[in-house]
């Protein structure tokens, strides 16, 4: 017969069974008060250390700008640095918009004693401090201060070249960002003509002589007015028409790839700006710019380097189009769970302009900068909590085989539509 199955206890020996007892019930309490206490421990830690860290990036930025006045240029180099980097990767309205006029004092000294590369580092600062405040009249005081200082080193032709590049364009988006009258805009553009308007080929056919630096000069003054003239009034875009479509094709000639592509998608960005103002707008001499365009797309001379006619090729496919169609290809930025589409010149414009001085942080400040933004037209930023985000991410094999059928197909459509025939005088 089968054995009785024992109920043995702790070492074997038979165990009396006790009713659930208020003394369990204690221990069982307690248990619970203990687990939720170290939940409750551990999250105070994990806000305190946040709060911590957070206290120190304010230190090494309360640093950074006490060292702006420092007397050596490698230390205001590095404070310069260490500024723009925060200020391109993090929102700190708060923080900044009381020390503005501190940072603003910093970055006139820089601008007016330091030289060359400190100079740049100073402009590129300025732009970010006007992108961190928005537009208003925070950013109005620091402008005043700082566009004096701008105009002086952009209009000294003693001063350094690449000072004089870098203050091109952060005048031309500062401008942008904290001018509060037009008029002032308009001396500003003015200011830029006078500068990139020494590059048109003269009317006799002959180029002027300019060397690389001074070009990149003229191409910076051009990009600059090209962003402003997105802000301008009807009868203001009515008048550069007039004064100045007929001019710019003759940049087209320049021997300087960066000033070719720059003159072409202004041209594409004036003809769309005065196509919305009058659309029954008509270029007399369209036949002969549209020939230039298409010289340009398909430009085979041997004398210049691959990678600027594969690039020159590219920008003026699209200008052709603008010219001829008044059509754009239009671009997708996804940021987050958010996109924004490039639609007209105007917005790639604008969004390259930020995008040169964000760099890398462009997504983070289009998704949580209220200023650029609202130069989009998206809204106030959204608020979305950690895991809703993670519950919208895909997985990382869906990403694997998105990308792969998107090569695939894209790899099929590029072999179809290309053209290897273009090349061909390369060889």
């Amino acid at each position: 017969m089968p054995r009785a199955k024992k109920r043995s206890g702790r070492g074997g020996q038979q165990a009396n069974v006790q009713p659930f007892s208020d003394e369990d019930s204690s221990i069982e309490t307690l248990s619970h008060c203990s687990s939720l206490s170290e939940r409750t421990s551990a999250a105070e830690e994990a806000g305190e250390s946040e709060e911590m860290a957070q206290e120190d990036f304010q230190y090494k930025l309360k640093v950074y700008i006490d060292s702006t006045a420092d007397k050596s240029a490698k230390t205001r180099q590095g404070a310069l640095d260490g500024l723009k980097t925060a200020m391109a990767t993090k929102i700190l309205y708060e923080f900044i918009s009381e020390r503005r006029m501190t940072i603003t004092d910093g970055i006139e000294r820089c601008l007016k004693k330091g030289k060359g590369v400190e100079q740049c580092a100073a402009a590129s600062l300025a732009c970010l401090l006007c992108i961190q405040l928005g537009s208003g009249i925070e950013s109005e005081e620091v402008f005043k201060t700082l566009k004096p200082v701008f105009k002086t080193i952009l209009n000294d032709g003693a001063a350094n070249i690449q000072a004089r590049q870098a203050c091109a364009t952060s005048l031309g988006l500062c401008t942008l960002v904290a001018e509060d009258d037009i008029m002032d805009v308009y001396a500003t553009m003015e200011c830029f003509e006078s500068l990139f308007t020494h590059s048109y080929v003269r009317e006799d056919g002959s180029r002027p002589s300019v060397n690389p630096q001074t070009t990149q000069l003229h191409t910076n003054a051009l990009l600059s007015w090209a962003l402003l003239l997105t802000i301008c009034t009807s009868s203001h875009i009515r008048d550069i028409a007039q004064k100045h479509l007929a001019k710019l094709p003759r940049l087209l000639e320049n021997d300087d790839v960066n000033m070719r592509i720059a003159a072409g998608e202004t041209i594409a960005l004036l003809f769309e700006l005065i196509r919305d103002v009058d659309p029954e707008f008509d270029y007399d001499d369209w036949e002969s710019l549209c020939e230039k365009l298409n010289a340009l797309a398909t430009d085979c001379n041997k004398h210049r380097a691959k990678n600027d006619k594969r690039k020159q090729r590219s920008v003026f496919r699209d200008v052709l189009k603008a010219v001829e169609e008044g059509d754009f290809q239009s671009e997708t930025i996804r940021f987050g769970t958010e996109r924004m589409v490039i639609d007209s010149w105007v917005r790639k414009r604008t969004y390259d302009t930020f995008r040169e001085f964000v760099g890398s942080g462009m997504n983070y400040h289009l998704q949580a900068n209220e200023f650029i933004r609202d130069v989009f037209e998206m809204g106030p930023p959204m608020l979305i909590d950690s895991a809703a985000l993670k519950a919208m991410k895909s997985s990382r094999l869906e990403r694997h085989l998105y990308n792969a059928a998107a090569f695939k197909a894209r790899t099929k459509a590029r072999n179809k539509f290309r053209d290897k025939r273009v090349d061909v005088g390369e060889f």
